[in-house]
């Protein structure tokens, strides 16, 4: 018997982190792999990135469709809940033996509390890490209680999941699997990159990564200091597009708007994961508060300037940056990172988040865990004492 894992997609923001889990899970002899897409994915307004899986030659399984055309958080919260309608009949129906998630976007709430409801494992990608200044933090660690196995990027991030009372057996540390594709896919070469964008990538252009702040109430309350300074900045600009958070949509407009105004700004709805690493590898530096800046570019030895508070706490390498949201302060961290010393000074940086070997850790994880109640049961971790917490308590 095959067991059959499916597996939850829902934006760029995690298919480009899950591409080789579920190559790799698709093309293994034990598995029958699902592959559920919905929110972003299936959205033109985020560029359909359902079309990205498509042309990959991956199967879509189930669409479900779920993210309403909004701004707001309350847009988010309904969000969340017209998915979980769509994923009950899906999960329902399929009743796969394990469910495999991966990060903090809040949509992942849908499908956890759907597979608890519905007794199906949980496997959590990158589970343990922090991220003060967006609901993601809160968001990753609900999952990690919800989960049944947790598949670690650092070891930092392990023992947070196992202070969280996880059982040990149940950790385990794989890496990022976003890494992969710098030991796997077949980065383009800049003059095919050129000719797939239409940029001119002769002067190496700073890639911006920005997203709304969704632990504050004004969640573009950072944004006017970082288009100040870069509106300062003499070198090309390649914004990505924002997640679909509340402020995102006008976050969208004041991008198109800068870049209206400033002939060497680009904006791109979806890069997709070869593109997207393609053009990282020929980035002068990174700038914003994407966690690729963190996780992703001390690979490729690229400096990285990260603004504000959404990814504070997050492991960094010597290549990161941090600055305050200040137009002063960003211009003068760029201004540092873009000059050829310090470029220079990162050629032994080392990757916490990993070495490029996650997916085949992940994939021999899922293909031997054992299924049943013994997986489905979690107990609690004795106390100092010897006891559990329940039996403290009564």
């Amino acid at each position: 018997m095959r067991r059959k894992i499916a597996v939850v997609t829902t934006s760029r923001a995690d298919y480009g982190h899950l591409y080789w889990p579920i190559r790799d899970l698709a093309s293994h002899a034990d598995v029958a792999l699902t592959v559920i897409a919905l929110g972003p994915h299936l959205s033109p307004e985020f560029g359909h990135t359902a079309g990205e899986i498509e042309r990959d030659a991956l199967p879509i399984d189930e669409r479900i469709e779920c993210l309403l055309s909004s701004d707001t958080d309350i847009g988010m919260a309904k969000t969340i809940g017209v998915a979980t309608l769509g994923l009950a009949d899906t999960l329902g129906r399929l009743r796969p033996d394990l469910l495999l998630v991966i990060a903090d976007r809040f949509e992942m709430l849908a499908p956890a509390s759907t597979a608890l409801a519905l007794r199906i494992p949980l496997v959590h990608i990158e589970g343990g890490e922090i991220s003060e200044g967006a609901i993601d933090d809160a968001v990753r660690n609900a999952l990690t209680k919800l989960s049944h196995v947790h598949l670690t990027t650092t070891e930092r991030a392990r023992r947070r999941v196992l202070a969280m009372g996880e059982e040990a057996w149940r950790v385990h540390r794989v890496g990022a699997p976003s890494l992969d594709h710098l030991k796997r896919s077949r980065l383009l070469a800049q003059a095919d990159l050129e000719a797939l964008l239409s940029l001119d990538l002769s002067t190496p252009p700073v890639l911006v990564g920005f997203h709304p702040l969704t632990i504050a109430r004004d969640s573009l309350r950072e944004a006017p200091a970082l288009f100040g300074a870069l509106a300062q900045l003499d070198v090309p600009l390649v914004f990505c597009y924002p997640n679909a958070d509340a402020g995102s949509r006008e976050l969208i407009r004041q991008t198109q708007a800068f870049c209206a105004d400033h002939p060497r700004a680009r904006v791109i709805v979806n890069l997709g994961h070869v593109a997207y690493w393609s053009l990282l590898r020929c980035a002068s530096a990174v700038v914003g508060n994407s966690s690729s800046g963190i996780m992703e570019t001390p690979s490729l030895g690229v400096p990285a300037v990260n603004v504000g508070l959404r990814q504070k706490g997050r492991e960094r390498a010597a290549n990161i940056v941090d600055v305050v949201p200040e137009t002063g302060e960003i211009l003068a961290a760029l201004t540092r990172v873009l000059s050829p010393g310090f470029r220079d000074s990162l050629g032994k940086v080392i990757n916490p988040y990993g070495d490029g070997h996650a997916s085949e850790r992940i994939v021999r994880i899922l293909t031997t865990v054992a299924l049943g109640e013994e997986l489905r049961v979690k107990r609690p971790v004795p106390l100092d004492d010897g006891r559990c917490y329940a039996e403290a308590s009564s």
